[in-house]
């Protein structure tokens, strides 16, 4: 079957890439070997965030007494959250598989292995395309070290699907998935450690923001372990089936035990096992290069999301997939992928967009740097929602370089913050930009204004 375009995953990047070409006028080849969505819908960032959510509850629960509303108590029931859970991917996932049945969409289920650069085969059948857009994801990375390969230490994916809430848990690595799943099993009642390599969490972040936010989440009763090594991971049915996880920390050997351990330490590009030696396209275990326009050294042939590790994040992958389909029908876009907001859902949920003021210093960047406070906004107040840091970062001439933020809805205010920075809007324009009262977005406008 041959087709104008050929996707190889149907994560976020690959099923709108997928139903864009097609409202373009183009025929399309979707494969996908797994479940329709990828990666974010079914394992990660969907279910994940849906978690999130019942364990926000449980907080606002928790702290009901602020409100003045008593009761007499609550409890989880850890098998309706899973279930919520699943109804949720369940019904995203037969919607993304409706879409992939759209007039000029063919979607094909089973592992596309490349003859060629336009030629894969799937079991018996071959399929080949003018133009080629591979969209394959990424994987959970694990340590080389020695007690890994056990069934209570486990990725994000397996840590989604377990049926119960873990005693104590220990989670391998500080990053965007450690902290959110931190918080969600704090919330439902684990004993959390966390044990982190670097000096401080979540490194996509400003410092100063990280620090505040991972004292905010261990104020809630998180054990963070920082600047520490696992070294290995003991396992023994004498112990009650629990595993002790063993760490270095300042030359010191020191250990924690657990019922569950996450290993949350990054992810790498999937590559291997797809025939890319047979197409001449360059790559290696780090991702495929691209250019700006997402083409790899083969022309006609398109890498996007976290293949192409350039940003690991599900919007990222929707908007380079179309930065790829514009390119290969010669329509310019004002696509700005430099600009990338991320966001990351623990409690208080953080965000980001641009550069640091870490960022500013090391690359002797000239900034102005202004600071606004939670605890001085109206709707923080009467959300009980007063922890809470945003960093507005501008240049010299006022133009925005990058916002950092956590609290409630940080990642609204960072949405906003791209979009004017997708516009090279400056502070001063910012601080004359109406915002509504009492909103929790006056702290950009507030903050705008003391520049």
């Amino acid at each position: 079957m041959k087709s104008n375009l050929m996707i190889i995953g149907s994560g976020p990047g690959g099923y709108r890439a997928a139903e864009y070409a097609a409202r373009k006028g183009l025929t399309v080849t979707i494969i996908e070997e797994k479940h329709a969505g990828g990666t974010c819908l079914n394992c990660g960032c969907i279910p994940t965030k849906t978690l999130c959510r019942n364990a926000e509850v449980v907080n606002e629960m928790t702290e009901a007494d602020v409100y003045g509303i008593h009761h007499d108590g609550f409890s989880v029931d850890y098998a309706r959250v899973k279930a919520r859970k699943d109804a949720v991917v369940d019904q995203l996932r037969t919607g993304v598989e409706t879409l992939m049945k759209a007039p000029g969409i063919t979607f094909v289920q089973g592992r596309a292995v490349f003859k060629d650069a336009k030629t894969v085969v799937v079991g018996d059948d071959e399929y080949t395309s003018d133009h080629v857009i591979i969209a394959t994801g990424s994987h959970a990375k694990m340590l080389p070290i020695e007690g890994i390969h056990h069934p209570c230490v486990m990725t994000s994916t397996e840590l989604l699907d377990i049926e119960y809430v873990p005693q104590k848990l220990c989670i391998i690595g500080a990053g965007v998935i450690g902290m959110e799943m931190a918080a969600i099993f704090n919330s439902f009642g684990s004993e959390v450690t966390v044990i982190e390599f670097l000096k401080e969490c979540l490194p996509v972040l400003d410092s100063d923001v990280a620090k505040r936010l991972r004292q905010a989440i261990s104020k809630r009763g998180v054990n963070f372990i920082m600047q520490s090594g696992v070294k290995k991971i003991l396992h023994s049915d004498d112990n009650g089936g629990k595993s002790v996880v063993v760490y270095d920390r300042k030359g010191k050997e020191e250990e924690v035990e657990a019922d569950i351990v996450l290993v949350a330490t990054g992810r790498g590009a999937n590559v291997e096992g797809i025939g890319l030696e047979n197409t001449g396209v360059e790559f290696s275990p780090r991702g495929i290069p691209v250019d700006d326009n997402m083409q790899t050294n083969v022309p006609g042939v398109y890498a996007i999301g976290d293949v192409n590790a350039r940003c690991m994040l599900a919007h990222a992958a929707t908007f380079q997939g179309i930065h790829a389909v514009n390119h290969i029908l010669n329509i310019s876009d004002d696509i700005r992928l430099d600009v990338m907001p991320s966001a990351i859902f623990t409690y208080p949920e953080a965000a980001s967009v641009g550069l640091s003021e870490d960022q500013c210093k090391s690359q002797g960047i000239a900034y102005v740097c202004k600071k606004g406070y939670f605890r001085a906004n109206g709707k923080a107040l009467a959300m009980n929602e007063t922890d809470g840091l945003l960093k507005l970062i501008a240049a010299e001439d006022g133009r925005i370089l990058g916002c950092h933020a956590y609290g409630a809805h940080s990642a609204d205010m960072i949405q906003e913050i791209s979009s004017l920075m997708c516009r090279n809007t400056t502070v001063q324009q910012l601080a004359e930009m109406v915002h509504i009262h009492p909103t929790l977005g006056e702290i950009l406008s507030d903050t705008a204004m003391v520049f």
